[in-house]
């Protein structure tokens, strides 16, 4: 009888003479954490950080983006060069971490091309230096020059030479990106390669040509039965690029050239693109699939697809209905590296399902590490994966039953020590669960109910509907007490905030019957646009009103690019620079430069910012030796920044 529920998915497969223990494959993900010098640094940051997938499970992993060419690839201050003398050695730490737990060290290679020696779109994209292309043509200001025969050569040669040092540190597969709009994308796509000799023009075969030549060179360089896979945009999904029979007419090219297609989508260069290549959370399960899908009916040669999956009975149907031979998750194994092993074992209950937040990205560009909202581990693998002694047993009080709370009171408990988790309402989960019944936010509900299930597994004395004050906590007699009370909604002063036609957001998300069908919202941070997205879907009309200039994006910028395709997609309009002056039964009066201007709501809601319960925990600050202050209590801030802080805070108590 199997013991598998999951048969197609952990059965192995072969590519090249290579056996992979399952069809769950780690794609790609970057590595910022350097100084920006082309080299890897010390190596062991980045060593764990891959390791951590393979002790997961995942039968490859795949690295970074290696630039093959450091003087005409390179593109992001942070991009690491495989050129650059003496990498080898930190190189070599990467695959044998990996290889140590059972999986396949891949090493990405790639050539940024014409975005090469500047800084990435998201910063300016300023020029630093000359970058090459299919063609000339102007780029952010930037003349780009034409490749010509001695640059194509040295561009394939350089390749070849990039899988050959991935084989000779131990690298087991080569991933070959050409997708994305990188370099090799650039020449197979139609609208950048409109060269007029073999390397381009309308016909595909020309097109493809460079990129099938470097296939070929690799496999010289790094012999038979070595796997190589490669990565290629199926669509490029935006108006004005190409579509799947592109796709497909490329991937044919490639038959026979390589081990592995990796069916991904879009062109980084292009803003509405990006939250298709990183699908964002408004976007289904498994977007993307259905691009791997219509190509592996067209070729022979195993396909992967990518994008959106953190559901192991979708990968289960994608594989044995052969829309795909291999599945590869990015971000989903950023919020859990052990999903393989925890779906493997039967554990799927308690795997963490990747929200698609893109905080880790976000992070990373910014901090240099991926910082993940739900997992607080992500970017500190390093550190984490020496064991700290054992912690003196202490009696810890955790007043508020929050993301931070929960966090914090499950890592206190798997330390050891006695917790007491007091909740002064009736569930656990904090003031997100107001957004329960949100469609783009079920991965979310998902977690804390995953974390309340974990709470209620454990031995955690949980008390619910309880709320404590100083003479409470004085009565628990606690070691430690970690205030996690949270934050309340800020109400703006203006005339007319009180009506009976106002609510603050939290509210909104719970009211819907209150909800009139004309809608404006005071504020457009994340909290404002995020109700705006929902209340539309609900057939609302909503505007909503802000100060700025922009979106705040409380320091998660690139979620921002999938909110202004949905913002677009939905019709949201938002009135910038624009302050609610009053309030009435029938509207809202806003001021711009402009002047006055009158917007007509049923109803009208505020989401202008926390006001953190910063006194109510200082009130607890002498009730137990020691004290710590969690989350919005202390200051507003994401989910990321409270799950860390709660893990980090909780794991260090019990020192002395």
């Amino acid at each position: 009888m199997s013991k598998c529920k999951y048969p197609h998915l952990f059965s192995p497969i072969t590519l090249g003479n290579t056996l992979f223990r399952n069809r769950l494959f780690a794609s790609p993900t970057g590595y910022q954490s350097n100084n920006g010098d082309g080299y890897l640094g010390e190596g062991f940051g980045a060593a764990a950080y891959y390791e951590r997938k393979a002790r997961g499970g995942a039968a490859s992993v795949t690295t970074f983006e290696g630039i093959v060419d450091g003087e005409l690839g390179k593109g992001g201050r942070t991009h690491i060069c495989l050129d650059t003398p003496g990498i080898h050695v930190n190189l070599s730490k990467i695959a044998h971490a990996v290889s140590a737990y059972g999986a396949i060290a891949s090493l990405e290679l790639e050539h940024t091309g014409m975005f090469a020696n500047r800084d990435l779109s998201f910063f300016g994209a300023s020029s630093k230096g000359i970058a090459y292309g299919p063609v000339e043509c102007e780029v952010a200001g930037r003349i780009i020059r034409p490749m010509d025969e001695e640059i194509i050569e040295r561009t394939i040669r350089k390749f070849a030479e990039g899988a050959a040092l991935a084989k000779m540190c131990g690298f087991g597969m080569v991933t070959v990106h050409a997708g994305h709009g990188w370099m090799l994308h650039q020449f197979l796509s139609p609208k950048t390669n409109t060269r007029k000799d073999k390397w381009g023009g309308p016909d595909i075969e020309n097109r493809a040509r460079l990129a099938v030549t470097v296939c070929d060179a690799i496999r010289k360089a790094v012999g038979p039965g070595f796997p190589i896979e490669i990565r290629i945009s199926g669509s490029e999904c935006y108006d004005g690029g190409f579509g799947l029979e592109e796709g497909i007419a490329i991937a044919k090219q490639l038959e026979g050239h390589v081990d592995l297609i990796h069916v991904s989508a879009g062109n980084h260069e292009i803003e509405e693109v990006f939250a298709v290549t990183h699908p964002s959370m408004f976007l289904e399960d498994g977007v993307n699939v259905k691009y791997a899908a219509e190509i592996k009916k067209h070729v022979k040669t195993a396909v992967a697809t990518v994008g959106a999956l953190n559901n192991a009975e979708l990968m289960e149907e994608i594989i044995a209905s052969g829309q795909a031979d291999v599945v590869e998750m990015a971000r989903q194994l950023l919020a859990d590296p052990d999903f393989p092993n925890k779906v493997r074992t039967g554990n799927e209950d308690k795997a963490r399902k990747c929200m698609r937040c893109l905080s880790c990205f976000s992070s990373e560009l910014t901090w240099g590490e991926p910082f993940c909202a739900l997992n607080p581990e992500t970017g500190r693998e390093f550190e984490l994966k020496f064991d700290i002694p054992p912690a003196v047993k202490k009696k810890v009080l955790v007043v508020g039953g929050g993301v931070g709370g929960m966090q914090a009171a499950l890592t206190c408990s798997a330390r050891g020590h006695e917790v007491i988790l007091c909740e002064k309402g009736g569930r656990l989960g904090g003031v997100l669960r107001c957004e329960e019944e949100v469609a783009f936010k079920e991965p979310l509900d998902y977690y804390l109910n995953q974390q309340a299930k974990a709470v209620a597994d454990s031995n955690i004395d949980l008390r619910l509907n309880t709320e404590v004050t100083p003479e409470y906590a004085d009565q628990v007699n606690a070691d430690v007490i970690i205030a996690a009370l949270g934050a309340q909604p800020m109400k703006p002063g203006i005339r007319g905030i009180e009506g009976t036609n106002v609510m603050s957001a939290q509210d909104a998300y719970t009211a819907e019957e209150k909800i009139g069908e004309y809608v404006v919202i005071l504020g457009a941070g994340l909290v404002g646009i995020e109700l705006g997205l929902h209340l539309i879907s609900k057939g609302k009309k909503v505007k909503i009103i802000e100060m700025l200039d922009h979106i705040s994006d409380g320091g998660n910028f690139l979620h921002i690019l999938g909110l202004k395709v949905e913002m677009k997609k939905r019709g949201l309009e938002v009135y910038f620079n624009t302050k609610a002056k009053e309030i009435t039964l029938n509207g809202v009066i806003g001021e711009s430069a402009d002047g006055e201007k009158f917007f007509t709501a049923d109803t009208v809601v505020y989401a202008v910012g926390q006001r953190p319960l910063r006194q109510e925990a200082i009130a607890m600050n002498c009730c137990a030796p020691e004290f710590y202050q969690i989350g919005d209590c202390k200051a507003p801030r994401n989910i990321t920044s409270a799950t860390t802080e709660a893990f980090m805070i909780a794991r260090d108590i019990g020192r002395f």
